[in-house]
């Protein structure tokens, strides 16, 4: 397959080191990276299947500013909700293709070990199962991919993870144990499903690498960035200087801000997100919102 990658970020330079094992494979961003096989971005757009790495609260601008509709399929490596419309990302990609030419990548995957090629497993979910198919194919030896039909379930196990990691982050920060992690994540899961289910994804998607897999990742390991946002947090930290010493997008901070607001119009019952947006948002102290969650 000749596959472009979107984006030279850590996961996007992961992706490319990927894909090219046994594709015909480039990497472009908007600032130019001393990578072999980098290219311009025209000569990405020319390439029949792309893999979309910009962040999800980018994603519409920039597809209305750069995108060229030549035909090509997307796989959207990206996790999130749009925090102004609270639109998932396959919304928000369908403004702009069919459906039918789009497909998601999930599951549990930090950058810098796909960099190392070690053994992960991910989805590949899509509307054409064909075209999941063939994003599966496409990966190498060390990626074992799934196809996957439940594009809701998918997409919003990989956007509600990273909030549920930024309270585990949290969790950890302050010392409170093992079992008050376990606790989190559990519950955590049920949350996301919950979401999830209001919005038509099927229960089985959350019990699945890009539902349970991820979120035990994310959740629990400092390799994480929503995670460290969390631990951060948990210090008295704020949130502006957090991201500031970061360096790098953590989308879950955006996504509890999208959920909280789904929740109110929806009436959706989430109290772990409905936290997270708190200490986020309204400043509020890590330990009075683990209060609260136990109360």
């Amino acid at each position: 397959m000749k596959i472009a990658i979107i984006g030279a970020g850590k996961w996007g330079q992961a992706l490319f080191h990927a894909f090219k094992e046994k594709n015909d494979c480039v990497i472009t961003s908007r600032t130019p990276r001393d990578i072999d096989g980098f290219v311009s971005l025209d000569v990405a757009l020319r390439y029949p299947y792309l893999v979309m790495t910009i962040p999800a609260q980018e994603v519409r601008g920039w597809m209305e500013k750069n995108f060229k509709d030549n035909g090509q399929s997307i796989l959207v490596a990206a996790k999130g909700i749009e925090i102004k419309s609270g639109a998932f990302l396959n919304d928000v990609y369908e403004a702009f293709i069919d459906g039918q030419r789009l497909a998601f990548l999930s599951g549990p995957s930090f950058s810098a070990e796909v960099q190392k090629s070690l053994p992960t497993a991910l989805v590949v979910s899509s509307k054409n199962k064909t075209l999941s198919q063939e994003f599966c194919d496409a990966l190498p030896e060390f990626i074992k991919g799934y196809a996957s039909s439940d594009v809701t379930g998918e997409e919003v196990a990989g956007a509600y993870k990273n909030v549920i990691a930024i309270a585990g982050g949290v969790s950890d920060g302050l010392s409170l144990g093992n079992n008050a992690r376990a606790a989190l994540l559990a519950r955590g899961l049920v949350e996301m499903s919950r979401f999830g289910m209001s919005f038509g994804a099927k229960q089985d998607t959350f019990l699945s690498l890009g539902g349970a897999g991820d979120l035990f990742l994310t959740a629990s390991s400092n390799m994480s960035r929503n995670y460290r946002v969390g631990f951060m947090l948990s210090k008295g930290k704020n949130i502006d200087d957090i991201l500031k010493e970061l360096g790098e997008v953590a989308e879950g901070v955006p996504t509890a801000k999208a959920l909280y607001d789904i929740a109110q119009k929806e009436n959706i019952y989430l109290p772990i997100a409905k936290e997270v947006y708190n200490m986020l948002y309204e400043g509020k102290d890590p330990r009075k919102s683990v209060k609260d969650l136990l109360g």
